[in-house]
C-alpha cells in the first residue's frame, strides 16, 4: 500500500503521516531523506527525532532508498522535497537528469511489499520562486508529485491540519 500525502509547508503533514503509520504497525520505520545543510537544519533535525518514541526505527539515506531492505514494514518517508533537492543538487540543477534519476530510484524502491506512507510538499501553491533555480525546482517537484501521486493507492492533502482525501 502506497499512501501519497502532500500539503504545504507547516500544514500538518508529518503528524498526519506518524499517526497513520501508528495505526498500521506498532514498530513503524521513519526514513528521512534530508541532508543536513547548516547548524540550524541539523538542530531541526535532531528535535524531530527526540519527538519519536522508542517505537520508531529511525533510517536516514539521502538518496538511495531502493538499496533499504524494508519488506513487510510500516514505513514514513519524510520528505520527497528533500530527497528531490539531493538529485537536483547532485546533478548540477539539471531537472531532466534529476527527475530521471528520481523515478528509477523511486520506481525500484516501491518494488518492495510494504506500507509505504510518503510525505511531500505542494510547492507550488506558495510564492513563485524569485530564481531560475527555484523554479526550475518547483517544477521538479511538481512532475515527481505527479509520479508518485499517480502511483499512489490513497492520496490525502493537508490544509490547516485537516486531512483531505483525494484518491
Amino acid at each position: 500500500m502506497i499512501h501519497y500525502i502532500s500539503g504545504g509547508q507547516r500544514s500538518g503533514k508529518t503528524n498526519y503521516a506518524v499517526q497513520q503509520a501508528q495505526l498500521l504497525s506498532e514498530h513503524p520505520v521513519y526514513l528521512a531523506t534530508s541532508r543536513i545543510w547548516d547548524e540550524d537544519h541539523k538542530a531541526r533535525i535532531l528535535l524531530h527525532k527526540q519527538n519519536r518514541d522508542t517505537r520508531w526505527e529511525n533510517i536516514e539515506e539521502e538518496k538511495n532508498i531502493s538499496k533499504l531492505q524494508l519488506a513487510n514494514k510500516t514505513v514514513v518517508l519524510d520528505c520527497i522535497t528533500l530527497w528531490l533537492t539531493n538529485f537536483f543538487v547532485d546533478n548540477n540543477y539539471d531537472v531532466d537528469k534529476a527527475l530521471a534519476e528520481a523515478k528509477q530510484e523511486f520506481d525500484a524502491f516501491i518494488q518492495q511489499n510494504f506500507n509505504l506512507i510518503i510525505i511531500s510538499n505542494e510547492i507550488g501553491m506558495g510564492v513563485h520562486a524569485s530564481t531560475e533555480g527555484g523554479r526550475k525546482f518547483a517544477d521538479l517537484q511538481g512532475w515527481m508529485n505527479q509520479y508518485i501521486a499517480q502511483r499512489a493507492d490513497k492520496a490525502t492533502l493537508i490544509i490547516s491540519g485537516i486531512p483531505l482525501t483525494l484518491k
